[in-house]
């Protein structure tokens, strides 16, 4: 995010209904079922989509090859379970009638033998790579704005389309918010972007923006909206076909949607389907937790935190910290300090985040970040309860 004090930023969010995201659902309720069935278990499930077709692939493993069988049969009820709570019932893309290819394998053995523990080592990273967190002050949940905001429309929309209130209302949607920034503060939308599926061909664009805009309204800030913000609500005029018979899908596309909008880097490896011991999904949620902890310290008002793994190696090779010039103490303190309150490893960042139960399905949509923890220990990774210990070791 820019460093200026008066500018616009702009992100996009993209509904549950979205072929990528149908993807990613089915993905982590893959990546749920084997938890379910053992907290260690090793998945890696990608899922393309397309019209009347789902094919599954990558590697699971369970200590139980028996077991392993079994759940290898569960596979095609997964599949259509999301997409019927979804709710695609669509000619070309109906939950009852898709069809379903289960191509998901055995767990490479020369991954497993770099990533499991053993005698002589602890158990290391399940690959290499580069994780971001970040965090600021511009809206409650520690998020920046028009990420968090174009989320939420979505959200809302879907609830009133699953509730029956919006019945014209189709899963397939996406949403963009423009937002102004003055004295580096959010102040208001110059512009929105609403495309959603809808049901009857006969409406129009102004058909479909009357039924949305009371809930986009809804959902932003007061004063936010004004006669000068520009709208586009479904700007190609029909969308009554969506999902993956629209577009064809794939796991793992969207990936600053599922961050931070843009407004932080991301190291580029996607989230959904991933078991824990990939540090792509797990060093970034401990990313995330570790940077909103910094700002909820009062430490900063922005923090961008990165790690950095190597297969196989369990500690992270570098630990950096950038507050923007925000920071209340050097960042080097807080790099220091944050290695001391948290241990970084696979199996540390599981252990404190309590990252080996079944709560990925619902993070497949709406962002991964800025959401409330759960009583089970869904988003675990947004609780504040490190601010004080990181405030005291700097």
């Amino acid at each position: 995010m820019s460093n200026r004090k008066t500018y616009s930023f702009t992100s996009e969010s993209v509904s549950e209904g979205h072929p990528d995201k149908v993807c990613d659902r089915i993905s982590d309720a893959v990546l749920d079922a084997f938890l379910s069935e053992e907290p260690e278990a090793r998945v890696a499930a990608e899922t393309f989509a397309t019209t009347n077709r789902v094919v599954i692939g990558g590697e699971v493993g369970l200590s139980d090859q028996d077991k392993l069988k079994d759940y290898m049969g569960k596979i095609d009820q997964i599949a259509r379970e999301c997409i019927r709570d979804i709710g695609y019932e669509q000619d070309k893309f109906h939950h009852e009638t898709v069809e379903i290819t289960n191509l998901l394998h055995e767990q490479s053995a020369h991954i497993a033998q770099g990533v499991n523990a053993s005698n002589e080592k602890e158990e290391g990273a399940g690959d290499q790579g580069i994780m971001f967190g970040y965090a600021c002050t511009e809206t409650e949940a520690l998020m920046p704005a028009p990420i968090q905001y174009a989320h939420a429309i979505l959200r809302r929309l879907a609830e009133v389309r699953k509730n029956g209130t919006e019945p014209t209302l189709g899963p397939d949607a996406k949403s963009q918010l423009t937002v102004t920034y003055e004295d580096g503060r959010p102040v208001g939308v110059s512009s929105i972007v609403l495309s959603t599926q809808h049901l009857d061909e006969a409406m129009t664009s102004a058909d479909v923006r009357a039924v949305v805009e009371p809930y986009i309204t809804e959902v932003l800030p007061d004063g936010w909206l004004s006669a000068n913000t520009v709208w586009h609500v479904n700007p190609t005029g029909k969308f009554v076909i969506g999902g993956p018979d629209g577009d064809a899908g794939l796991t793992g596309r969207k990936i600053i949607v599922d961050t931070y909008g843009g407004a932080a880097p991301h190291g580029g490896g996607a989230f959904s389907g991933k078991d824990p011991t990939k540090v792509d999904r797990s060093a970034a949620y401990a990313a995330r937790y570790l940077a909103k902890n910094v700002v909820a310290a009062g430490l900063a008002s922005r923090c961008t935190l990165q790690l950095s793994y190597a297969i196989g190696v369990a500690k992270p090779l570098s630990i950096y910290v950038d507050t923007h010039g925000t920071g209340e103490v050097k960042a080097s303190a807080i790099e220091r300090a944050l290695d001391r309150v948290m241990d970084l490893t696979p199996r540390g960042i599981r252990t404190h985040l309590g990252l080996n139960k079944p709560i990925y399905q619902r993070t497949a949509a709406y962002g991964h970040f800025g959401r409330a923890p759960d009583e089970d220990g869904g988003f675990s990774w947004e609780r504040t309860d490190l601010a004080d210990k990181i405030a005291a070791e700097v």
